[in-house]
């Protein structure tokens, strides 16, 4: 199923995995009009677009998900939205009310004013962290959407997302203005990379600090799958192809997947490392400190933090969360979303790395200047 000739919003649009949908859906779909829709777009986005644009509209919406008249404008027409504009905050720096504000009140808004502009299909950007891990640094291996996991939040960032994405799917089948009917999924992606990745760039950054040695923050054990953003772009598409399907409409409907692909399973400080050792970095061979230490060091700059948290908001550069989400084994399957949407990776691991350990190396000199003249 094409959407061919369709009106798509994405919101986000200039952010990490929103610049490549829209690329994404000028190279595979003819659609009539995409509206770029975040907080604030760099008109250079928009230059970069011009080899693929085609005949499709490209369209500017600058403005917060939280002005009910302006998302009334930016959806008045359209027909799918991709909402993936949220904040991510994986230091707990953002005040809680700002991160509820976007990533719950926003998402809610942005859901009733789809139902009142007649969009049909809606799909989340959620996260794997709605899932976990939880507190107790409980493992999942080859995961899947029937796994039963006690996921007991403590993180911020987790919280908002999962009640998100649980509004979401809520709303799938509300009767829209004209009579027809919402549809809505949502796509959990495990921690996405690829060019243009912030985390990978400060992961680099702190290794040329280090004399290229980059930090080991997690046991080699602890293993993740990590997913490439081209991938996750194209799980989306198919997602909208599969929410504009009369047949598979009904199956997906109000359901959530995974999103992973072929990269190997590796613990988060290996794979900093195996997409950076080609450009001469090394890795610290274990953690600075035994990881029960780590904790109690974790939990000291916490408690200092939050004491001076009335005068001055401080982020600890750690947290006990954080500690346990990168040393745990969290792996997921994307075989559902193979077998509902239709999902199969466009890129090979090989592909993947390549691309990325490339952009890796296009910003490396630049960041090497910064550090010298520090």
């Amino acid at each position: 199923m094409s959407l061919r000739g369709d009106v798509c919003v994405v919101t986000g649009a200039s952010g990490f995995l929103g610049k490549r949908l829209v690329r994404l859906l000028l190279e595979e779909e003819r659609t009539a009009e995409i509206r770029l829709l975040d907080k604030r777009v760099q008109p250079q986005l928009l230059q970069s677009l011009e080899d693929c644009r085609g005949e499709t509209t490209l369209s500017l919406f600058e403005g917060d998900i939280r002005d009910g008249g302006f998302l009334r404008k930016a959806l008045r027409g359209a027909s799918t939205v991709f909402h993936i504009a949220s904040i991510i905050d994986v230091t707990e720096s953002v005040e809680y009310s700002e991160l509820y504000g976007v990533n719950v009140k926003g998402t809610q808004l942005l859901l009733e004013t789809s139902i009142q502009e007649n969009v049909v299909s809606f799909i989340y950007t959620s996260t794997v962290e709605v899932m976990g891990p939880n507190t107790r640094g409980e493992p999942i291996i080859n995961g899947s959407e029937d796994t039963v996991y006690d996921s007991t939040l403590k993180y911020s960032y987790g919280k908002t997302k999962r009640e998100a994405e649980d509004r979401t799917l809520q709303a799938n089948g509300e009767v829209l203005q004209n009579g027809g009917r919402l549809a809505t999924c949502a796509l959990r992606p495990m921690y996405i990379y690829g060019e243009g990745c912030r985390f990978l760039l400060s992961h680099m950054r702190d290794g040329i600090r280090n004399k290229d040695v980059l930090y080991r923050t997690s046991v080699a054990e602890a293993l993740v799958n990590p997913v490439y953003v081209g991938n996750v772009a194209q799980a989306h598409l198919q997602a909208a192809r599969s929410l504009k399907d009369p047949q598979k409409r009904n199956i997906i409907g109000g359901k959530f997947y995974f999103i992973s692909d072929d990269t190997p399973p590796v613990s988060y400080s290996d794979f900093n490392h195996v997409v950076m050792s080609p450009l001469g970095f090394s890795i610290q061979k274990k953690l600075p400190l035994p990881l029960f230490f780590f904790y109690i060091v974790c939990f000291i700059l916490e408690t200092v933090c939050m004491m001076i948290r009335p005068f001055i908001r401080i982020a600890p550069p750690l947290t006990r969360q954080v500690l346990t989400l990168l040393n745990t084994t969290f792996t997921f399957s994307y075989q559902k979303a193979k077998k509902d949407l239709g999902y199969v990776p466009r890129y090979s691991w090989e592909e993947a790395r390549k691309r990325t350990t490339e952009w890796l190396a296009s910003q490396l000199p630049s960041e090497r200047d910064k550090q010298r003249s520090k």
